[in-house]
């Protein structure tokens, strides 16, 4: 274990302990807790979002498949940049009107359903533990590898930090904590990018000339087709980038964190600089990889290239930058992942538990008392899972919660606000449908089935051969939508539209998150 590493990663914790402790002194009710009172500027919560949407994942894993695979491993960048494009325009403004802590609220200001909030908050539970435990199984290979920690307890030290984010300092700690992140995250990018860029002499021409030459792909490594030969497979892929941003909980109720939508939308903006920046970033980053690293150094560090930058970082900066990158991908996790167990534990709080179980009759007090035993819950579930899930191939969690958040909740989100005769049944349907579909076809994918001896879950051939199923279960997710629509025998209440329909586009009657 490096010294420089191990104190750089205690700084790290240092510096997120003292942010929680600070932030507490500011949570003193649910709307602090959940949404940190909405007080956060347009650039704070764009940092923030940014800071949200830059994982583990993307750091580490876009920036080694650029290196193994080259322009297939760009798809992933350009996707999720695309993803910001269809959140500025369609859902950022219209869920910060209508909603006030969870998706959930945004989804029941048209249907006052019990029913509806449920399946939503459920959905919101699914996707966020899915999305967890990826981070968590990533995050102990991370710190395993950089420490020399054993993986169970790389897992433990995460799940305890990012629990007390939550309990302590609620949604204003943790949209520091991501705040803080973002910019580490951007300036040890920025550092690792010029570095490469000055060893191509600043030139783009050489650097794509030279990483033609660098890897076992030769000139390939510049044209698509290396890994996704079925264009089926890639288009889905991309929609799951694309679409799947627009559902994500733990995204979506970022909006709620400013005061109305204008901010919200300006929000937006901000992170779609910040992210793209950085996913042009990756790009120097994949190429140096490839070029200064080598293909073959990069795969046996990690088969998947996930360890590509901070190998990177140990070549061209020695062994500050080394450290330094692997503490900020440290921070990148943590940022993540409390921000999954705040999104989850307001789902059971605010929307099962006080919404459903206490029919709304819970004082504030008791709701982030509840909300702060749930976060304590959804942490022991999701590290006992994690813990388990070490020997097992975990990329179809990430694929499985992108692929329900762009089928199951995106349609319904789209309809809420844009058809005026879509109605509760509908609603439920679209979910039931969306969520169904992802796991059944994910199950059956080669993500958990493979003829080879552990290169999957089971050892078999898959009965669904694509890798992602998006591109059928977002059409089934909207066709749920319509059936349950058309077929219901419940009449949509068109007051509820018009009144939906005005509020998500002028927010009329709301001015912050403590009095809507």
């Amino acid at each position: 274990m490096s010294v420089l590493s191990l104190t750089l990663f205690l700084a790290i914790i240092f510096l997120t302990l003292l942010i929680t402790y600070l932030s507490s002194k500011k949570t003193k009710n649910a709307s602090d807790f959940y949404t940190a009172g909405g007080g956060l500027t347009a650039w704070q919560n764009g940092l923030a979002v940014a800071g949200d949407f830059m994982s583990a994942a993307s750091f580490l894993g876009i920036t080694g498949a650029i290196a193994l695979i080259g322009f297939d491993g760009f798809y992933m960048s350009i996707g999720n940049l695309v993803a910001f494009l269809f959140l500025l325009f369609l859902v950022s403004e219209p869920l910060r009107n209508l909603g006030k802590y969870t998706l959930a609220d945004m989804i029941t200001a048209r249907f006052n359903s019990k029913k509806v909030r449920g399946m939503a908050a459920v959905n919101t539970l699914v996707i966020s533990i899915f999305y967890m435990i990826a981070q968590l199984v990533g995050a102990g290979g991370l710190i395993k590898l950089l420490l020399g920690i054993d993986y169970w307890l790389s897992v433990l030290i995460v799940g305890i930090l990012m629990t007390i984010y939550v309990i302590f300092g609620g949604m204003t700690a943790t949209s520091w904590v991501q705040i803080t992140k973002a910019v580490l995250l951007l300036c040890g990018s920025f550092i690792l990018t010029f570095i490469v860029f000055a060893k191509f002499n600043f030139n783009v021409t050489y650097m794509f000339e030279h990483v033609k030459t660098a890897t076992p792909l030769g000139e390939k490594f510049l044209h698509p087709g290396n890994k996704y030969t079925d264009a089926l497979d890639m288009i889905s892929l991309n929609m799951s980038l694309v679409l799947g941003a627009a559902g994500l909980p733990h995204l979506l109720v970022r909006f709620f964190t400013v005061k109305d939508a204008a901010t919200a939308r300006k929000s937006v903006v901000y992170s779609t600089w910040f992210i793209g920046a950085f996913f042009i970033m990756t790009i120097f980053l994949g190429f140096g990889a490839a070029a200064f690293v080598g293909f073959d150094k990069i795969v046996a560090a990690n088969p998947a290239g996930n360890m590509a930058a901070p190998l990177l970082a140990q070549i061209v900066g020695g062994e500050f930058l080394f450290a330094f990158v692997s503490a900020v991908a440290f921070a990148t996790i943590l940022a993540v992942v409390s921000g999954l167990v705040l999104t989850s534990a307001s789902a059971f709080a605010h929307d099962i538990y006080g919404q459903i179980i206490k029919g709304g009759s819970m004082t504030e007090k008791e709701q982030v008392l509840v909300a702060r035993i749930a976060s304590v819950g959804v942490a022991i579930i999701s590290i006992l899972l994690a813990i388990f899930a070490q020997t097992l191939n975990v990329a179809f969690l990430s694929v499985l919660a992108l692929g329900i958040a762009a089928s199951a909740n995106l349609p319904v989100i789209l309809c809420t606000i844009y058809w005026k005769r879509f109605n509760a049944a509908g609603a439920i349907t679209g979910m039931l449908f969306g969520l169904v579909s992802s796991v059944v076809l994910v199950l059956l994918s080669p993500n958990v089935w493979n003829p080879v001896p552990g290169a999957a879950i089971f050892t078999g051939d898959p009965i669904f051969h694509m890798a992602n199923p998006t591109i059928f279960t977002v059409p089934l997710g909207f066709l749920g939508v319509y059936l349950g629509t058309i077929l219901s025998r419940e009449k949509a209440n068109e007051e509820a539209f018009a009144e939906v329909l005005f509020k998500s586009n002028t927010g009329y009657g709301i001015s912050s998150a403590k009095d809507h």
